[in-house]
């Protein structure tokens, strides 16, 4: 099994501590930000950063559909990191200041992926379509943001 990794990431016009908090916020504002290839979304437990438990299926391609449920903790400022309880998948979320007014965000998600054929073809193709899916959400985001 190799790993297979995807990052995306986006500037967006307000500061690195409003976008945190907005990612950050599984109870009110990150629901509002996954596009079409999220559904079931489900808050379990907390909903605000460290200590959240959130569900969500995630359909990556028409035939790929993950179930997720995700850990979330805050190991250092402008940090989220999102576990999967049901596979191998870790999401961690970056906001850093990137001038007056601005901050970088940076999505990235690594998991263990298939072997043989199979896996030649997913890290192919799964970083660029989960780039995608998570380019929506940065611009979703920027979206809510810069109002």
């Amino acid at each position: 099994m190799a790993q297979v990794e995807a990052t995306t990431e986006r500037i967006v016009a307000a500061n690195a501590e409003t976008v945190f908090d907005a990612v950050a916020d599984y109870e009110g504002t990150r629901a509002k930000l996954l596009p079409e290839h999220f559904s079931e979304y489900e808050v379990r437990e907390g909903g605000d950063g460290e200590g959240t438990l959130v569900h969500w299926k995630l359909q990556a391609t028409s035939k790929r559909v993950r179930d997720c449920l995700l850990e979330v903790t805050e190991p250092t400022d402008g940090r989220l990191v999102e576990k999967d309880r049901n596979s191998s998948m870790v999401t961690t979320w970056t906001v850093t200041p990137a001038g007056e007014g601005k901050c970088k965000v940076v999505v990235n998600t690594v998991w263990n992926g298939a072997g043989g054929i199979g896996g030649f073809f997913e890290k192919t193709f799964a970083p660029k379509g989960l780039g995608r899916i998570y380019d929506a959400v940065l611009a979703n985001l920027a979206a809510h943001v810069e109002k």
